[in-house]
């Protein structure tokens, strides 16, 4: 929840904004969900990485876990497109423990239903996801070792995409975005509401206002100086 003084620099902020653009903030953030997240574990390639994080904004996600055990993540700020200002990236990075089990076993605290992507046919189709029963947890794993025998070990289920053609796999982008489309779609399309609550939007509406507002550190300052 914010304080009083966040809530007056919030309103003071906003007078900065064309119409507009507030307009615009208002129309995602009714769109934006944590009811749905998705784990990467382990990604290489930047290009990948980046790309899925730009899908996840699209899609109106507002959490993304990234899980580091072995390959640090990296951006590309071509493919990313600016997508990382809008939404929450939560590193697991511990030197000290597994992070995929931790990034999991905290999820499923939460009350996720944690899912792995997997080829494999005894997985169940992304098409038969229904996520309006509970949160759900897509992940996703490396490049070329897929998801980690930990994690699956893990996850509550295993998903997959149905093919029909010779390769086996999609590019992870292209996963991400198809179980995502396949998911969230559904979700919009139940008329359930799986948003942000008033307390949760009144904090990353702030957060935004100050990263589309040219030089908003210094008129905060100044502001916050002038009601003392």
């Amino acid at each position: 929840m914010l304080t009083r003084e966040e809530k007056l620099v919030s309103a003071h902020l906003a007078q900065f904004i064309s119409d507009h653009k507030l307009q615009g903030v208002e129309k995602v953030l009714d769109q934006r969900t944590r009811h749905v997240t998705v784990i990467l574990e382990d990604i290489f390639q930047s290009q990948n990485a980046s790309a899925v994080v730009r899908t996840c904004e699209c899609m109106g996600l507002q959490e993304i876990h990234i899980v580091e055990n072995i390959s640090k993540y990296s951006v590309n700020p071509k493919v990313l497109k600016g997508s990382h200002k809008w939404l929450d990236i939560i590193h697991h990075t511990s030197k000290n423990t597994d992070n995929t089990v931790a990034c999991v076993q905290k999820l499923k605290s939460e009350g996720y239903k944690v899912m792995a992507a997997d080829p494999d046919e005894d997985g169940l189709s992304i098409h038969d996801v229904d996520a309006t029963q509970h949160k759900v947890a897509l992940l996703f794993g490396n490049e070329l070792r897929g998801v980690s025998k930990q994690a699956l070990a893990l996850c509550d289920a295993k998903v997959r995409i149905p093919m029909y053609g010779f390769t086996e796999s999609f590019n992870i982008s292209v996963s991400v975005a198809i179980c995502l489309n396949s998911i969230v779609s559904k979700l919009h399309q139940s008329g359930n509401t799986f948003g942000l609550s008033d307390e949760e939007k009144d904090f990353i509406r702030l957060q935004w206002y100050r990263k589309i507002v040219r030089k908003s550190d210094l008129i905060e300052q100044e502001f916050l100086r002038a009601i003392e």
